[in-house]
This record gives C-alpha cells, sequence and structure tokens, in this order.
C-alpha cells in the first residue's frame, strides 16, 4: 500500500490532480488506515492509469466518470470513439502545423492556382503593384474566413475583370488612389461605378459574404485606410447604391 504522494508519482500526475478526480467521482477515495492516511494498492495505480489516459485524449471527466460503470461492451466502442476523435484531433493539428510551417516561411494561406493566375493577369493589365499586393492580401483573408464562399466570389470578380470595360473602372479605381478625396473625378469615378453595379447586379443581386460576419467591414476598412479618395469613394458609392 503506497501514499497518495507516492501514487501520484508512479503514475506520473500531481497530488492535486489525484483528490481533483476524487471529489469528481472518477477515483474513488480509499479509507484511512489506523494512522489516518489514505493508502492506495495496485488497482488504484491502475485505474488512476486508465483515468489519465483518457484524459489526455482530451475525454471530458464527465465522460470518463460514465465510462467506469460501463460495461466492457460499451467501454470498448466508447474508447474506439475516442479513438477516431482523436484521429480527426490528429489530422487537424497536422493541417495547423502546416499552416505554421508556411507562415514561418513567409506564406500565410495557399490560394488556389486560379487565384494566382489572376494576379499576373492584373500585373499585365497595368494595376499598380500596390494593388496587386492589395488583392492578394484581401483573397488570403476571404480564403481563409469564408472558403466555402471565396471561390463563387472570386469568380465573379475575374468574369467582372473579363470585361473591357468593368477592367477599366477597376483600373481608374486603382489609379485614383493618389487623387485629392474632393477631386471631381472621386465624385464622376462613384457615379459610373454604382451605374455600372446596378446593370450588373440589380439590386438585390449583389455578391455577398456572410451577413453575420465582420470580414466585409475589415475588407472594406482595409482598401479604405490606405487613402483618402478609396474612402470617398466608398461612401459615394454606397450613397449612391442605398439611393
Amino acid at each position: 500500500m503506497i501514499t497518495i504522494g507516492q501514487l501520484a508519482r508512479y503514475v506520473g500526475v500531481s497530488i492535486k490532480t489525484i483528490r481533483v478526480y476524487h471529489d469528481k467521482g472518477l477515483f474513488p477515495e480509499p479509507d484511512r488506515d489506523a494512522s489516518g492516511y489514505r493508502r492506495y494498492g495496485a488497482h488504484d495505480a491502475i485505474d488512476l492509469i486508465k483515468i489519465r489516459t483518457l484524459a489526455e485524449a482530451g475525454v471530458p471527466l464527465a465522460r470518463i466518470r460514465n465510462l467506469r460503470s460501463a460495461t466492457d461492451q460499451e467501454l470498448q466502442q466508447a474508447l474506439r470513439e475516442i479513438d477516431n476523435e482523436l484521429t480527426a484531433r490528429i489530422r487537424g493539428l497536422r493541417a495547423t502545423q502546416g499552416r505554421l510551417r508556411q507562415l514561418a516561411a513567409g506564406h500565410l494561406t495557399p490560394l488556389p492556382v486560379e487565384v494566382g493566375a489572376h494576379l499576373e493577369h492584373l500585373v499585365r493589365w497595368g494595376f499598380t503593384p500596390r494593388w496587386v499586393d492589395l488583392q492578394r492580401d484581401l483573397w488570403i483573408l476571404v480564403f481563409a474566413t469564408h472558403p466555402e464562399r471565396a471561390i463563387t466570389l472570386f469568380d465573379d470578380q475575374a468574369e467582372s475583370l473579363a470585361d473591357p470595360a468593368l477592367r477599366q473602372l477597376f483600373l481608374d479605381y486603382d489609379h485614383a488612389h493618389d487623387l485629392d478625396a474632393d477631386d471631381p473625378r472621386v465624385d464622376d469615378l462613384a457615379r459610373r461605378i454604382a451605374e455600372a453595379t446596378r446593370e450588373r447586379y440589380g439590386l438585390d443581386d449583389l455578391p455577398k459574404l456572410d451577413a453575420g460576419s465582420e470580414i466585409p467591414a475589415l475588407i472594406q476598412g482595409a482598401v479604405n485606410a490606405s487613402s483618402p479618395a478609396w474612402r470617398r469613394l466608398d461612401t459615394l458609392i454606397r450613397e449612391q447604391l442605398d439611393a
């Protein structure tokens, strides 16, 4: 028979952890001996190892407590489920590790091949490096936060830029970056963009991200932050589309 301190050292847990297991009803407390100490035997060590193994696998303590009264068949089924859950967690951790290594190498989120090709088209079409870098960063954000909608939104923009008239509007937007916010060309560009948007989508079919998401505002904020002219363009376009 051993003390709680010896049990803790043998199994590799703290005395505090054992007492928590006692309080939660996972690990019954043995009776005290004549000296007033609780003494533990081999079967207690085995039970504690089982509890520790399940806890380290991420099994909630309440579930572990229920498993102690399970039949052999129920326990085996539960252990298979826990194994499957652990396998899924390992797969997720490996994916996270991969993203961490990409981050360490200077890459955030790998973009689909078509997005990379699209960014190359922007260069050939005469967009500024500033615009190309901004588009890359924004698509990284969209694909990372809305993977289920990102490709649809990307395809819509790529289709817009395939139209020479619409592409010119994007180019004008890019080159408006350095204009004074009160320049009349900003007002004219806002009017032309609003008209083209209404013509392309109508009033009810504008491509949107999740309505409950803060990402659209974050994206537009990132665009507006770099240029007072772009900030005013955004305001004017919204006002004209809402009118």
